[in-house]
């Protein structure tokens, strides 16, 4: 084995709050785990920089070790992030349907080289392991979810909470709330409450979209179902079919699994942008989603108002102001179904008119025009 001074972790212990606004909107006391400060913008920043530490540890030769990743969304980002912080370089390549925001981004956060290969993630990552990787003797491949030691690296995240909630005086949450892609986050998170010793005590509710919900449907079916695409605007989540450790560990543990609609959680988008001044991509908007209309409740009945819930704020760089406004006008007919409450912030500013007419209300700019040049 290669000698390697040992450098510090490409991730950082992120802040724990509680929330007054969604705690009054879901009737307990919800308390927010701010994934999206990582250094990454991600909390693929931990898994992934915990599977790129451990490679240059366990390498024959570290110092000639070049990392190699086929995810153009927030796997790719956080994979060039945490090489930049071990002074290595990553190689990206991604399909040609990955969004120019997401591309400008890695390439600033430092990448040796971005790669567009392929109308799809499957033929860009074909492409990496045998044009690339394969001629490379340092190379190392970075998978985006389904690796024991990018488990490892998200199962932090519950040890940090735990030490996090015992600072605030309290003892262990009561529940908590991940998003589901291809579930490295959620068997980190069930991996990490099995070593705090919190058992089936704390639920763990597993939210995804319709149109991108391997998970449910591999529940549902008893048996990992392969999607035939991903039709939800959740993109984060679009992996057709979920870890093999993930659904397994889902039916031996406390978990609550349910889909929302794409409306639903670009709502939460919005909603914790006005509530907390948080922006983050509809995969993240989702886990924000069930603490209004009463959704949390339904999904979690025996929680009280003293009962403690812990919503993943997973974040995600695919978001901007500009998609977050064309969601207000798609789906802001959603708010009609919600229960007001006028004591959460977000109700007040939430929007109540139509496409149309809310686009005029921006005065500043012509909607329908900007809202196309979106898509």
């Amino acid at each position: 084995m290669g000698s390697l001074t040992p450098s510090p972790k490409p991730w950082i212990e992120t802040p724990l709050i509680e929330s007054s606004a969604l705690s009054k909107a879901a009737g307990c006391r919800i308390f927010l785990k701010l994934e999206n400060l990582q250094p990454s913008g991600s909390f693929k920043s931990r898994g992934i920089g915990a599977l790129l530490l451990h490679s240059l540890l366990t390498h024959p030769n570290p110092h000639r070790v070049h990392f190699y990743c086929s995810s153009g969304g927030n796997a790719g980002l956080a994979c060039v992030t945490a090489a930049k912080a071990l002074d290595r370089a990553a190689t990206v390549v991604v399909p040609f349907s990955t969004k120019p925001l997401m591309i400008a981004k890695i390439k600033n956060a430092g990448a040796y080289d971005v790669v567009q290969v392929g109308d799809n993630w499957k033929e860009a990552d074909t492409y990496l392991r045998e044009e690339l990787l394969k001629k490379d003797e340092g190379g190392v491949y970075v998978p985006p979810f389904d690796d024991p030691e990018i488990w490892e690296g998200h199962s932090t995240l519950v040890k940090e909470v735990s030490a996090q909630l015992q600072e605030k005086g309290e003892e262990g949450a009561d529940a908590m709330v991940c998003s589901v892609g291809g579930g490295g986050l959620l068997c980190g998170v069930l991996l990490g409450l099995e070593r705090e010793r919190w058992g089936n005590s704390c639920a763990v509710l597993a939210l995804e979209t319709e149109g991108a919900d391997s998970l449910n449907q591999a529940l549902a079916h008893g048996k990992l179902v392969t999607l035939p695409g991903i039709t939800s605007i959740a993109t984060s989540l679009g992996a057709t079919r979920v870890a093999q450790k993930a659904f397994e560990l889902s039916k031996t543990h406390y978990v609550v699994s349910s889909v929302l609609s794409d409306a639903e959680a670009a709502m939460g988008c919005w909603r914790l942008a006005d509530d907390e001044r948080i922006i983050v991509e509809a995969a993240c908007g989702v886990n924000v989603a069930v603490c209004y209309g009463w959704r949390l409740k339904k999904l979690l009945p025996k929680l009280t108002p003293e009962s403690k819930v812990v919503i993943v704020v997973c974040g995600g760089s695919n978001i901007t102001l500009q998609t977050l406004m064309a969601y207000r006008m798609e789906y802001g007919w959603i708010e009609g179904t919600m229960t007001d409450d006028e004591e959460v912030p977000s109700t007040l500013s939430a929007p109540t008119k139509g496409a149309d007419e809310y686009s005029k209300h921006l005065g500043w700019m012509d909607g329908d025009e900007w809202y196309e040049q979106d898509q």
